[in-house]
């Protein structure tokens, strides 16, 4: 009898032996395989599916259920031999996000669980990606469950197939970033070629532009044009679209086209008309979710009146250097696209006999701000254009220094543009 027992029990080792080899087989085969369906970069779905499978047919799972946060929010990603009901009521906040390692839920009292004899928490770099949700069809059954015996190889499982996925998409999001990075670097290049070069002006001793202008993203919403209207007299605009980016500056690109179109017709250049021209346009294009400030002016070299019309914008600063006074150009209309139908448009006219200078700007400029004082841009301004001593791109590049206008300055939260206008004395 000792000996038929040993030999029975001989062979029941044997047969475990053989079953346990057989599923160590069964899981490297398993590993092995989804690991090359990862590295040919199968579809996620292929990956969910195969889990599904896995855990369902091969390893014999009743019902589970998967939530991940891989797209920046907390939802479910896979079920089987679940219902709605079974987990509608499991708080992910409150129920699953304290839970950082492997909880039995089996037994417990007042169970939001049920049904479900596992929790798995999945990790990446100590943060927790996924929760995995494992039970038994039926818990009377003889022998181990499913549940309890692949328990470790269901959280390894679980884990290189999340893993794999978050890094898909982090994949995913580079190459997204990548792309819209370039199409934004080709965009600001297409917008600077936009911007009028100052060799398109003629030589003339009477009047000088410097302009400047930095966007805070790659595109901007700011503008500054000018051009010649006739042998007498040159435009100048600076204008600001509401909004920021990519957006913005097509609904900028679009208002200077049709600014210039408006110029084309040199011998009827009123300024009434373009203001209602450019507002019924910007109404077509941003289908009234944006509008534009302008400030639009015009000079006559030989007469030497400046006529202008203020939208909305920002009253440039004009300086008399001679009288030493320094004023505001505000005369106009409300902003581009603010209205169905612009009421009233009222335009300023100037003269300017003696040496001035004028500068436009954004409201980038004007509402930089530091910690010790509000809109300190518009100080800095205020004070640059007062100094006698300086012509216009002096004050701007004293601006431009004082404020430390560039790239890197994490005080500016907007584009900011400058347009510049020396106008020399008439000569005796």
């Amino acid at each position: 009898m000792n000996l038929e027992h040993k030999q029975k029990n001989n062979t029941v080792l044997a047969k475990s032996s053989i079953e346990r080899l057989r599923f160590c087989n069964f899981k490297l085969r398993t590993l092995l395989n989804i690991t090359q369906a990862i590295n040919r970069n199968a579809p996620i779905d292929e990956l969910l599916n195969s889990f599904k499978h896995l855990l369902s047919t091969e390893l014999n799972i009743g019902r589970f259920i998967l939530f991940s946060n891989l797209a920046k929010k907390w939802q479910l990603w896979l079920d089987y031999g679940v219902n709605y009901k079974d987990y509608e009521h499991i708080d992910i906040e409150n129920d699953l996000l304290p839970i950082k390692d492997i909880e039995i839920t089996i037994g417990e009292a007042d169970n939001k669980f049920v049904g479900f004899d596992f929790i798995i928490p999945i990790f990446k770099n100590d943060e927790v990606i996924a929760y995995v949700l494992i039970g038994d069809v039926d818990n009377e059954q003889i022998g181990l469950s499913p549940s309890i015996q692949h328990l470790q190889f269901i959280q390894t499982l679980t884990n290189i197939i999340m893993v794999a996925i978050q890094n898909k998409e982090l994949v995913k999001q580079s190459v997204a970033q990548e792309r819209m990075k370039k199409e934004l670097e080709t965009a600001a290049k297409i917008q600077a070629t936009l911007l009028p070069d100052i060799e398109e002006l003629p030589q003339c001793k009477t009047l000088k532009i410097k302009p400047f202008y930095m966007s805070h993203y790659e595109v901007g919403g700011d503008l500054y044009d000018y051009g010649v209207i006739s042998e007498n007299e040159i435009y100048f605009c600076i204008a600001d679209v509401s909004g920021k980016g990519i957006s913005a500056a097509l609904i900028m690109a679009n208002f200077q086209a049709n600014l210039r179109a408006q110029f084309r017709n040199k011998q009827n250049v009123s300024f009434i008309r373009i203001v209602k021209s450019l507002n019924k346009n910007i109404l077509k294009v941003s289908k009234g979710n944006n509008f534009v400030t302008m400030f639009l002016a015009k000079f006559n070299i030989k007469t030497r009146q400046l006529t202008y019309v203020n939208a909305g914008h920002l009253p440039p600063m004009i300086y008399d250097y001679q009288k030493k006074e320094l004023k505001t150009l505000k005369t106009g209309s409300v902003g581009i696209g603010m209205l169905d139908e612009i009421p009233k448009v009222r335009v300023g006219k100037i003269k300017i006999p003696n040496k001035t200078k004028i500068l436009c700007f954004t409201d980038g400029l004007s509402e930089y701000s530091t910690d010790e004082h509000k809109d300190y841009g518009y100080f800095v301004t205020k004070e640059a254009m007062r100094r006698n001593d300086r012509n216009i791109e002096q004050t701007i590049n004293f601006i431009i220094e004082k404020l430390n206008l560039n790239k890197e300055n994490k005080k500016i939260f907007d584009d900011i543009t400058m347009l510049g206008i020396d106008i020399e004395a008439v000569e005796a």
